[in-house]
């Protein structure tokens, strides 16, 4: 695999096609890394994980993050975000607890060192009963990484940094990390993403490029919008001014996320573009 640069620029793609198809379309977008995202239903079978493995060694390419995800998810709003992502909702802890152990075991047979994943909004009372059980959920997650000497990363958003920063002392896992995305802490309204990047910087171990617009004020639940690199209100210039501030040298993984896959590619190459001047 190709050494990666400081702050090398990178693309959240997620698995379900060929494997060789899927990355020589990464690649065309002029990157040489990425993050993993692995649908819920996707069935983890020894075939798949050769065929990731073959063709990551023969396109000469970095998977520097497996991103998990579940079935029965839905980021329509924040009510339905609060009801159905994570680990939050009860009734599915479990099958989903098996799969992020199982994802784990995928991203170490690729060589990759860090799983990530949305938790959900986790409770501020820590002794709120969910708030202790997805806890504990995320020591047994982190323990089970660490045997494969992964880091085990929360994706940023659905809670201020001080919230986050009081759950990770709680949690007290040394590979416990962060996924910092900017554009989630304004989606969600949760707070300055410079300011939340400041507060958080010491578990920072990946992070997105994404951008996008606060919520409408007017429409309570609403998420805010997300928009192309460059276009919405994170100010990428700051954002990785103090990614150079505080120390991070790990990859920009540019995140567009509509439906729109011609979009996507053609937002994802100006994004590109943006991130290698603003690197100079």
């Amino acid at each position: 695999m190709p050494a990666l640069k400081d702050l090398e620029i990178g693309v959240m793609f997620w698995a379900g096609r060929d494997p060789v198809e899927t990355l020589r379309e990464v690649k065309g977008l002029g990157v040489v890394c990425g993050q993993l995202g692995v649908p819920g239903d996707l069935e983890l079978t020894p075939e798949l994980v050769e065929a990731w493995r073959s063709a990551l060694e023969a396109e000469g390419f970095t998977v520097v993050t497996v991103f998990a995800s579940f079935v029965g998810e839905d980021y329509a709003d924040i009510p339905t975000v609060q009801r159905t992502v994570g680990f939050i909702p009860p009734a599915t802890r479990q099958e989903r607890e098996a799969r992020t152990l199982a994802l784990s075991n995928f991203a170490a047979s690729l060589g990759v060192g860090s799983l990530a994943a949305h938790i959900g909004f986790v409770p501020h009372d820590p002794a709120d009963p969910d708030f202790v059980a997805v806890r504990d959920m995320v020591r047994r997650v982190c323990d089970h990484a660490a045997k494969h000497g992964q880091s085990f990363a929360l994706e940023t958003g659905q809670e201020p940094a001080a919230v986050l920063l009081d759950f990770f002392q709680s949690v007290d896992r040394p590979n416990l990390a962060i996924n910092f995305d900017p554009a989630n802490m304004i989606l969600y309204g949760s707070g300055d993403p410079i300011e939340a990047l400041g507060m958080l910087a010491a578990h920072v171990v990946s992070v997105h490029a994404k951008d996008g617009d606060w919520p409408d004020k007017t429409k309570p639940g609403a998420l805010g919008v997300e928009q192309p690199l460059g276009r919405g209100a994170v100010g990428m210039e700051r954002f990785v001014a103090k990614l150079r501030e505080i120390g991070y040298r790990g990859p920009l993984c540019i995140e567009r996320e509509i439906p729109d896959h011609a979009q996507r590619l053609k937002d994802i190459r100006m994004g590109v573009e943006l991130l290698e001047r603003l690197r100079e």
